[in-house]
C-alpha cells in the first residue's frame, strides 16, 4: 500500500473497498473535530426545522441536525451491526435531535467503517475531550467489543484555567480499543523522574550512578525451598530472590554490596535501566507552544511527541497507519519519522495542501511521486467541477499550486469568508533587498469569465497595497487585452538577485497543471516551514523500545 493523501468527506473514501479493502490498516489514530468549548445547553437544544443539514465549519466545530443527520441515523437502524442497530435509537430517544447527536451519528458511522478497516492485530486511538467522551466510549463499546477496551488515557494538554465555579478542563481523553486479542503492543519507556533518580540512585563506583536493592525475601513473599541456602556466611529468614547460580554470577561480577551489618544489597545502575513504562496518564508531553520550531500554526495541532508514542506502542516498522481526520499531518509526519506506511484523509485542499508541504520540507517527499494524492484535480475537467461543486475549495487549491498562504478564511474553514479580503485571494511572502525587507506576492483566483478590467483592477490592489508582485490565476484563457494590461504594468526589480520579474503574471489552472510557476525571488515563505526530521529506521525505531 503506497502512502497516501486523500481529499473529501473520510466516511466516502472509508466506503469505497478499492481504497480500503477489509482488515487493511494496522493503526488508528483519529482526532475528530468537535466544539467542547460550546455549553451544554447550547449542545443539547433541540434544532428540528432550524437547519437544513449536518454541516461542519471545520475547527470552528459545529454539528447541526437536519436531512444528513436523519438520513444517516436510518442507515445505522437498518443497515449496520445489530448492537449498532440498537443503540442509535436509543441514543436518540435519550439524547434528542441536537449537536451532541449529530456528533454522534457522524461518528459511530465512520467508527463502523473504521473497525472494518483494522486488521485482527490493530488498535485504536480515539483522541477526545471530556465533552463527549462518555458517549463516544459508549459507542466504541458497541462497535469493538466491552472486551476490547484498553485504556483510558489522559493527556495533560495545557496549565491550570481560572475557570469560574468548577475544576479547570487541563485535560484531553484519548480512547484506546482493539480489533482482538491478538494485538500489537511494543513496550515503550520515559526517561526516569529527576527527582526519582536524584532520591534514589545516590551511589557511584567506576561503572557509574546506582541504587541498592533488595536481593533477599520479604515475609511476605513467604520462603521457597530452592531459594533458602546460606551464602558466606548469610542466610537469610525467608531465603534469596535468586537460585544460588544466579546469587554467585552477580557477586563475581561486582554486582552486590554488603553493608556494615552484614546484609546483602543488589547494584542497580541508572544507565541499565529502561526507564518508566509509559501509564495512562501523560504529563511529560506539553502542547505545542507557540514559539515552537514544530508549530505551523494550526489551530489543533498536537505534538510530534504524543502521536510518536502512540505510534511506537501500537505497531511495528512498515505498518499501516491510518488518520481519518489528518489535519495538518501530526500523525503522517509521526509515521513517516518512524518509518511505517501512512493514509490521511482530510475534507479540505488548504489541509491537503499543508500536509504536502510540512512532508516536503520535513523529509524532502514530492506529492506524486513518493506519495499519491487522490481527490484532488489533476486536470482542468476536474478544476472544472471542483470550481462548480465549491468555489472555495477550488480557491483554496488553486493558490496551493503556488503555495499562497489564503486569506479570508482560517485553517481547516470548509466555508470562506468574502469582503475582508479587499481583492486579495492570498499571499506570498519574499525576501529580498538589501536590508532584507519582507515582500509580499499578492494572488487572486477566477473560475469564471475573466476580462481585462480584472487586471487593472488587480494593479490596483498592488498599488495600494504597496506590493511587489501580482498573480492572476484563472480557470479560463486570458484575452489578450488582459496580457498587454498585464505587461503595461511593468517588472520588479530584484536587487538581491540581481533580475526583473513580471510585476502581474497572469497563470492558467491548465499550465500550474503542467508546472508553471510564479516567477520571483527564491527566498519564500508561505506557511512556517516545517522543521527537518531525520527519519528512523527500522533499527533505530527497536533502540526506543
Amino acid at each position: 500500500m503506497k502512502n497516501t493523501l486523500y481529499y473529501g468527506d473520510n466516511l466516502d473514501i472509508l466506503r469505497n473497498l478499492q481504497y480500503f479493502p477489509d482488515e487493511s490498516v494496522d493503526l488508528i489514530y483519529l482526532d475528530s473535530p468537535f466544539n467542547s468549548a460550546r455549553s451544554y445547553n447550547v449542545l443539547f437544544k433541540d434544532e428540528s426545522g432550524r437547519h437544513a443539514d449536518a454541516q461542519i465549519k471545520a475547527f470552528e466545530d459545529t454539528w447541526h441536525w437536519g436531512e444528513t443527520a436523519e438520513a444517516t441515523l436510518r442507515q445505522l437502524s437498518t443497515d449496520a451491526p445489530a448492537a449498532v442497530m440498537k443503540l442509535m435509537p436509543a441514543l436518540r430517544a435519550i439524547i434528542g435531535a441536537n449537536q451532541m447527536m449529530a456528533y454522534l451519528v457522524m461518528m459511530t458511522a465512520r467508527l463502523v467503517e473504521l473497525h472494518r478497516v483494522l486488521k485482527p492485530t490493530g488498535s485504536l486511538y480515539l483522541h477526545c475531550d471530556p465533552t463527549a467522551s462518555h458517549y463516544l466510549k459508549i459507542v466504541l463499546d458497541t462497535i469493538f467489543g466491552v472486551q476490547n477496551f484498553r485504556n483510558e488515557i489522559v493527556w495533560k494538554r495545557t496549565s491550570s484555567h481560572n475557570d469560574s465555579k468548577k475544576w479547570s478542563n487541563v485535560h484531553d481523553t484519548v480512547l484506546y480499543y482493539v480489533k482482538t486479542k491478538n494485538y500489537t503492543w511494543n513496550a515503550v519507556y520515559t526517561d526516569h523522574d529527576p527527582d526519582y533518580v536524584d532520591s534514589f540512585y545516590r551511589h557511584k563506583d567506576e561503572r557509574g550512578i546506582y541504587r541498592l536493592d533488595h536481593i533477599i525475601r520479604s515475609a511476605s513473599m513467604g520462603e521457597r525451598p530452592n531459594l533458602s541456602y546460606e551464602y558466606k556466611g548469610y542466610k537469610p529468614n525467608y531465603g534469596w530472590r535468586v537460585v544460588r547460580e544466579k546469587l554467585e554470577s552477580l557477586d563475581s561480577d561486582s554486582r552486590l554490596e554488603w553493608s556494615k551489618t552484614g546484609r546483602p544489597y543488589l547494584k542497580r545502575y541508572l544507565h541499565e535501566q529502561k526507564g518508566n513504562l509509559i501509564n495512562s496518564v501523560i504529563t511529560d508531553i506539553h502542547p505545542v507552544a507557540a514559539q515552537a520550531k514544530e508549530r505551523l500554526n494550526y489551530p489543533t495541532q498536537k505534538p510530534v511527541a504524543l502521536l510518536e508514542r502512540i505510534i511506537q506502542a501500537s505497531s511495528n516498522p512498515g505498518d499501516v497507519v491510518l488518520d481519518p481526520f489528518c489535519g495538518c499531518g501530526t500523525a503522517i509526519a509521526a509515521a513517516q519519522k518512524l518509518d511505517r506506511r501512512w493514509i490521511g484523509i482530510d475534507i479540505t485542499h488548504l489541509s491537503i495542501a499543508l500536509q504536502k508541504y510540512r512532508l516536503k520540507d520535513s523529509f524532502g517527499l514530492e506529492a506524486g511521486r513518493d506519495d499519491a494524492v487522490i481527490g484532488e484535480p489533476k486536470d482542468v475537467g476536474s478544476a472544472r467541477a471542483l470550481a462548480a461543486d465549491d468555489r472555495y475549495q477550488f480557491q483554496w487549491w488553486a493558490l496551493s499550486l503556488v503555495r499562497a498562504r489564503p486569506l479570508g478564511g482560517s485553517a481547516g474553514d470548509r466555508k470562506g469568508k468574502k469582503g475582508a479580503d479587499k481583492g486579495i485571494d492570498g499571499v506570498i511572502n519574499f525576501i529580498d533587498g538589501v536590508k532584507r525587507d519582507v515582500k509580499t506576492a499578492l494572488v487572486q483566483v477566477k473560475s469564471g469569465k475573466v476580462k481585462s478590467g480584472d487586471i487593472r483592477d488587480l494593479i490596483g490592489v498592488l498599488d495600494r497595497e504597496k506590493a511587489a508582485v501580482g498573480v492572476f490565476i484563472t480557470l479560463e484563457e486570458p484575452t489578450q487585452e488582459m496580457v498587454e494590461e498585464a505587461v503595461k504594468a511593468g517588472v520588479y526589480r530584484s536587487e538581491v538577485w540581481g533580475q526583473e520579474y513580471p510585476r502581474v503574471q497572469i497563470l492558467t489552472v491548465e499550465a500550474l497543471l503542467k508546472g508553471a510557476d510564479v516567477k520571483m525571488p527564491p527566498q519564500y515563505a508561505t506557511f512556517k516551514q516545517a522543521e527537518k526530521v531525520k527519519q528512523t529506521d527500522s533499527e533505530q525505531d527497536k533502540k526506543l523500545l
